[in-house]
Protein backbone atom coordinates (compact mmCIF):
# COMPACT_ATOMS: atom_id res chain seq x y z
CA UNK A 1 0.00 0.00 0.00
CA UNK A 2 1.39 3.51 -0.88
CA UNK A 3 0.43 5.52 2.48
CA UNK A 4 0.23 9.34 1.87
CA UNK A 5 1.06 11.39 5.05
CA UNK A 6 -1.36 14.68 5.86
CA UNK A 7 -0.28 18.07 7.18
CA UNK A 8 -2.19 19.10 10.16
CA UNK A 9 -3.16 22.40 10.15
CA UNK A 10 -3.01 24.79 12.99
CA UNK A 11 -5.89 27.27 13.28
CA UNK A 12 -3.95 28.86 16.65
CA UNK A 13 0.15 28.88 16.90
CA UNK A 14 1.43 30.78 19.85
CA UNK A 15 5.38 30.56 20.32
CA UNK A 16 6.47 33.01 21.97
CA UNK A 17 5.40 34.17 25.77
CA UNK A 18 6.07 37.50 27.07
CA UNK A 19 4.92 36.99 30.68
CA UNK A 20 2.95 34.30 32.75
CA UNK A 21 1.74 35.85 36.12
CA UNK A 22 -0.09 34.37 38.94
CA UNK A 23 -0.73 37.75 41.34
CA UNK A 24 -1.65 38.01 44.48
CA UNK A 25 -2.45 41.88 44.72
CA UNK A 26 -3.71 43.92 47.97
CA UNK A 27 -6.63 44.99 48.04
CA UNK A 28 -5.69 48.68 47.24
CA UNK A 29 -3.17 47.65 44.74
CA UNK A 30 -2.70 50.63 41.57
CA UNK A 31 -1.03 50.06 38.48
CA UNK A 32 -0.42 53.08 36.45
CA UNK A 33 -1.50 51.18 32.95
CA UNK A 34 0.00 50.36 29.89
CA UNK A 35 -0.42 49.42 25.93
CA UNK A 36 1.92 47.06 24.36
CA UNK A 37 2.21 45.02 21.12
CA UNK A 38 1.20 41.50 22.03
CA UNK A 39 -1.74 40.31 23.55
CA UNK A 40 -2.72 39.87 27.23
CA UNK A 41 -4.89 37.20 28.91
CA UNK A 42 -5.99 38.21 32.52
CA UNK A 43 -8.09 35.83 34.77
CA UNK A 44 -10.07 36.46 38.12
CA UNK A 45 -8.98 33.60 40.50
CA UNK A 46 -10.31 35.40 43.35
CA UNK A 47 -12.34 38.45 44.16
CA UNK A 48 -13.22 40.98 42.70
CA UNK A 49 -11.46 43.84 40.00
CA UNK A 50 -12.31 46.16 37.48
CA UNK A 51 -10.24 46.65 34.25
CA UNK A 52 -10.10 49.06 32.07
CA UNK A 53 -9.58 48.48 27.95
CA UNK A 54 -9.66 51.37 26.29
CA UNK A 55 -12.32 53.86 27.17
CA UNK A 56 -14.47 50.84 28.99
CA UNK A 57 -14.89 50.25 32.57
CA UNK A 58 -15.35 46.43 33.06
CA UNK A 59 -15.89 44.76 36.48
CA UNK A 60 -14.56 40.95 36.63
CA UNK A 61 -15.18 38.48 38.99
CA UNK A 62 -14.04 34.90 39.69
CA UNK A 63 -14.03 32.84 37.03
CA UNK A 64 -14.17 35.13 34.41
CA UNK A 65 -11.94 36.01 31.69
CA UNK A 66 -10.70 38.73 28.95
CA UNK A 67 -7.94 39.52 26.00
CA UNK A 68 -6.58 42.86 25.89
CA UNK A 69 -5.84 43.01 21.83
CA UNK A 70 -1.85 44.78 20.64
CA UNK A 71 -2.49 48.10 21.04
CA UNK A 72 -4.80 48.25 23.37
CA UNK A 73 -4.84 51.06 26.61
CA UNK A 74 -5.63 48.64 29.95
CA UNK A 75 -5.43 49.20 33.28
CA UNK A 76 -6.62 46.96 36.58
CA UNK A 77 -8.89 48.42 39.56
CA UNK A 78 -9.02 47.21 43.21
CA UNK A 79 -11.56 48.08 45.16
CA UNK A 80 -9.95 48.50 48.10
CA UNK A 81 -12.15 46.03 50.14
CA UNK A 82 -11.52 42.85 48.41
CA UNK A 83 -8.13 41.81 47.62
CA UNK A 84 -7.90 39.72 44.34
CA UNK A 85 -5.83 36.96 42.64
CA UNK A 86 -5.21 36.62 38.84
CA UNK A 87 -3.80 35.11 36.19
CA UNK A 88 -2.08 37.54 33.63
CA UNK A 89 -0.25 36.18 30.44
CA UNK A 90 1.67 37.97 27.84
CA UNK A 91 2.00 36.40 24.67
CA UNK A 92 2.09 36.97 20.45
CA UNK A 93 -0.36 35.11 18.28
CA UNK A 94 -0.76 36.04 14.59
CA UNK A 95 -4.60 33.98 14.10
CA UNK A 96 -7.38 36.06 12.87
CA UNK A 97 -9.75 34.15 14.45
CA UNK A 98 -8.47 35.33 17.93
CA UNK A 99 -9.82 38.69 17.32
CA UNK A 100 -13.41 37.24 17.46
CA UNK A 101 -12.54 36.86 21.38
CA UNK A 102 -11.21 40.99 21.68
CA UNK A 103 -13.22 43.30 24.22
CA UNK A 104 -15.45 39.87 25.56
CA UNK A 105 -16.01 39.57 29.07
CA UNK A 106 -15.84 35.13 28.27
CA UNK A 107 -16.34 32.86 31.71
CA UNK A 108 -13.78 29.77 32.06
CA UNK A 109 -15.25 26.50 32.30
CA UNK A 110 -13.40 23.44 34.46
CA UNK A 111 -10.96 22.06 31.32
CA UNK A 112 -10.19 25.92 30.90
CA UNK A 113 -9.32 26.29 34.48
CA UNK A 114 -6.95 22.88 34.63
CA UNK A 115 -5.03 24.62 31.54
CA UNK A 116 -4.53 27.95 33.08
CA UNK A 117 -3.19 25.99 36.34
CA UNK A 118 -1.05 23.67 33.95
CA UNK A 119 0.65 26.86 32.16
CA UNK A 120 1.24 28.33 35.64
CA UNK A 121 2.49 24.88 36.86
CA UNK A 122 4.93 24.48 33.72
CA UNK A 123 6.05 28.15 34.06
CA UNK A 124 7.33 27.53 37.52
CA UNK A 125 9.10 24.52 35.81
CA UNK A 126 11.06 26.74 33.32
CA UNK A 127 11.50 30.20 34.63
CA UNK A 128 13.23 31.88 37.34
CA UNK A 129 12.13 34.36 39.64
CA UNK A 130 8.69 35.26 41.18
CA UNK A 131 5.36 34.99 39.51
CA UNK A 132 3.82 37.41 41.35
CA UNK A 133 5.81 40.13 40.62
CA UNK A 134 4.02 42.98 38.31
CA UNK A 135 7.51 44.62 37.30
CA UNK A 136 8.64 41.43 35.85
CA UNK A 137 9.41 42.57 32.34
CA UNK A 138 11.36 39.49 31.03
CA UNK A 139 11.23 35.51 31.80
CA UNK A 140 14.61 33.69 32.06
CA UNK A 141 15.01 30.52 31.81
CA UNK A 142 15.83 28.41 34.63
CA UNK A 143 19.76 26.53 34.41
CA UNK A 144 18.21 23.18 33.76
CA UNK A 145 14.55 22.95 33.28
CA UNK A 146 12.69 20.83 36.14
CA UNK A 147 10.85 18.98 33.43
CA UNK A 148 11.56 17.75 30.45
CA UNK A 149 9.43 19.43 27.82
CA UNK A 150 7.74 21.95 30.17
CA UNK A 151 8.12 25.09 27.45
CA UNK A 152 6.34 23.52 24.94
CA UNK A 153 3.82 22.30 27.14
CA UNK A 154 3.28 25.94 27.69
CA UNK A 155 2.55 26.68 24.23
CA UNK A 156 0.67 23.59 23.85
CA UNK A 157 -2.08 24.47 26.94
CA UNK A 158 -2.27 28.17 25.64
CA UNK A 159 -3.14 26.91 22.45
CA UNK A 160 -5.57 24.35 22.90
CA UNK A 161 -7.29 26.58 25.36
CA UNK A 162 -7.82 29.43 22.89
CA UNK A 163 -9.57 27.18 20.44
CA UNK A 164 -11.63 25.76 23.13
CA UNK A 165 -12.49 29.72 23.64
CA UNK A 166 -12.85 30.76 20.25
CA UNK A 167 -15.18 27.41 19.47
CA UNK A 168 -17.52 28.63 22.71
CA UNK A 169 -17.57 32.06 22.32
CA UNK A 170 -16.95 32.64 18.14
CA UNK A 171 -19.99 30.64 17.40
CA UNK A 172 -22.03 32.60 19.87
CA UNK A 173 -22.43 30.05 23.13
CA UNK A 174 -22.08 31.69 26.03
CA UNK A 175 -16.23 29.56 38.41
CA UNK A 176 -7.98 29.80 40.93
CA UNK A 177 -7.46 27.10 44.23
CA UNK A 178 -6.64 26.27 40.52
CA UNK A 179 -6.85 22.26 40.31
CA UNK A 180 -4.14 20.43 38.60
CA UNK A 181 -6.39 18.34 37.03
CA UNK A 182 -10.25 18.68 35.83
CA UNK A 183 -12.61 16.01 37.98
CA UNK A 184 -13.65 13.01 35.66
CA UNK A 185 -17.21 12.96 34.93
CA UNK A 186 -18.10 10.47 37.80
CA UNK A 187 -16.59 12.81 40.55
CA UNK A 188 -17.53 15.90 39.45
CA UNK A 189 -20.46 16.49 41.53
CA UNK A 190 -18.74 15.09 44.47
CA UNK A 191 -15.99 17.44 43.98
CA UNK A 192 -17.75 20.35 43.05
CA UNK A 193 -20.06 19.54 46.51
CA UNK A 194 -17.22 18.59 49.16
CA UNK A 195 -15.39 22.02 47.81
CA UNK A 196 -18.81 24.19 48.42
CA UNK A 197 -18.87 22.12 51.82
CA UNK A 198 -15.16 23.55 52.77
CA UNK A 199 -15.70 26.85 51.65
CA UNK A 200 -18.76 27.00 54.23
CA UNK A 201 -16.92 25.99 57.00
CA UNK A 202 -13.26 27.17 56.47
CA UNK A 203 -13.72 28.66 60.25
CA UNK A 204 -14.64 25.16 61.18
CA UNK A 205 -12.10 21.88 62.84
CA UNK A 206 -12.93 19.39 59.96
CA UNK A 207 -11.85 15.96 60.25
CA UNK A 208 -11.57 13.61 57.10
CA UNK A 209 -14.37 11.65 58.82
CA UNK A 210 -16.65 14.77 59.42
CA UNK A 211 -16.52 15.78 55.78
CA UNK A 212 -17.08 12.80 54.48
CA UNK A 213 -20.77 12.08 56.33
CA UNK A 214 -21.43 15.31 55.49
CA UNK A 215 -20.81 15.11 51.77
CA UNK A 216 -21.92 11.57 51.77
CA UNK A 217 -18.69 10.00 50.42
CA UNK A 218 -16.28 7.48 51.38
CA UNK A 219 -13.18 7.97 52.82
CA UNK A 220 -10.79 6.27 50.40
CA UNK A 221 -13.09 7.81 47.42
CA UNK A 222 -12.58 11.03 48.79
CA UNK A 223 -9.32 10.75 49.54
CA UNK A 224 -8.56 8.90 45.87
CA UNK A 225 -10.71 12.12 44.07
CA UNK A 226 -8.76 14.46 45.64
CA UNK A 227 -5.14 13.11 45.45
CA UNK A 228 -6.08 12.58 41.29
CA UNK A 229 -7.02 16.63 40.90
CA UNK A 230 -4.74 18.03 43.85
CA UNK A 231 -1.98 15.40 44.30
CA UNK A 232 -2.98 15.89 48.41
CA UNK A 233 -5.55 14.26 51.04
CA UNK A 234 -8.56 16.31 51.76
CA UNK A 235 -7.65 17.93 54.80
CA UNK A 236 -4.29 18.85 53.43
CA UNK A 237 -5.99 20.56 51.04
CA UNK A 238 -8.82 22.06 53.44
CA UNK A 239 -5.57 23.63 55.21
CA UNK A 240 -3.54 25.16 52.07
CA UNK A 241 -7.75 26.47 51.90
CA UNK A 242 -7.81 28.30 55.53
CA UNK A 243 -4.20 29.78 54.74
CA UNK A 244 -5.36 30.89 50.97
CA UNK A 245 -8.54 32.46 52.61
CA UNK A 246 -5.93 34.30 55.43
CA UNK A 247 -3.84 35.76 52.65
CA UNK A 248 -6.55 37.46 51.32
CA UNK A 249 -7.77 38.90 54.11
CA UNK A 250 -3.93 39.93 54.95
CA UNK A 251 -4.13 41.36 51.40
CA UNK A 252 -7.26 43.26 52.43
CA UNK A 253 -5.79 44.85 54.82
CA UNK A 254 -9.06 45.54 56.95
CA UNK A 255 -7.84 42.84 60.48
CA UNK A 256 -5.16 42.38 61.96
CA UNK A 257 -3.04 38.75 62.27
CA UNK A 258 -4.86 37.83 65.72
CA UNK A 259 -8.26 38.85 64.36
CA UNK A 260 -7.77 36.62 61.23
CA UNK A 261 -6.51 33.58 63.12
CA UNK A 262 -9.77 33.65 65.11
CA UNK A 263 -12.06 34.24 62.28
CA UNK A 264 -10.66 31.09 60.63
CA UNK A 265 -10.97 28.55 63.48
CA UNK A 266 -7.35 28.33 64.73
CA UNK A 267 -6.92 27.93 68.24
CA UNK A 268 -4.16 30.23 68.98
CA UNK A 269 -2.15 32.70 66.87
CA UNK A 270 1.00 30.90 67.53
CA UNK A 271 -0.27 27.97 66.08
CA UNK A 272 -1.98 29.70 63.21
CA UNK A 273 1.60 31.46 62.38
CA UNK A 274 3.14 28.04 62.37
CA UNK A 275 0.65 26.46 59.77
CA UNK A 276 1.07 29.65 57.62
CA UNK A 277 4.50 29.14 57.38
CA UNK A 278 4.50 25.61 56.75
CA UNK A 279 2.65 26.05 53.62
CA UNK A 280 3.84 29.38 52.47
CA UNK A 281 7.11 29.14 53.60
CA UNK A 282 6.69 32.81 54.91
CA UNK A 283 5.00 33.99 58.38
CA UNK A 284 1.88 36.21 58.06
CA UNK A 285 4.22 39.14 58.59
CA UNK A 286 6.63 38.17 56.19
CA UNK A 287 3.72 37.40 53.64
CA UNK A 288 2.67 40.88 54.73
CA UNK A 289 5.56 42.71 53.74
CA UNK A 290 6.65 41.03 50.78
CA UNK A 291 3.45 41.47 48.90
CA UNK A 292 3.19 45.44 50.17
CA UNK A 293 6.61 45.45 48.49
CA UNK A 294 5.36 44.30 44.77
CA UNK A 295 2.05 46.69 45.55
CA UNK A 296 4.33 49.82 45.45
CA UNK A 297 3.60 51.30 42.15
CA UNK A 298 6.83 53.60 42.20
CA UNK A 299 9.11 50.54 43.57
CA UNK A 300 12.28 50.91 40.89
CA UNK A 301 12.90 48.20 37.95
CA UNK A 302 15.67 46.05 38.54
Amino acid sequence: MAYKSTVLRSSITVRRIISIHYFEYMSNFTFPGESHNFWELVCVDKGVIDVIADQRQIPMRRGNLLFHKPGEYHNILTNGIIAPNLVVIGFECRSPALMSLAGQLLTVQENEKALLAKIIIEARNSFEGRLDDPYQEELHRLPASRSFGSEQLIGNYMEELLIHLCRRYSSGTSRLLLPTQAPTADGGELYTRTIRYMEDHLSDHLTIDTICHDVLAGRSQLQKLFRQIHGCGVIQYFSSMKISAAKQLIRNNHLNFTEISDRLGYTSIHYFSRQFKKITGMTPSEYAASIQRLSEKDRPLS
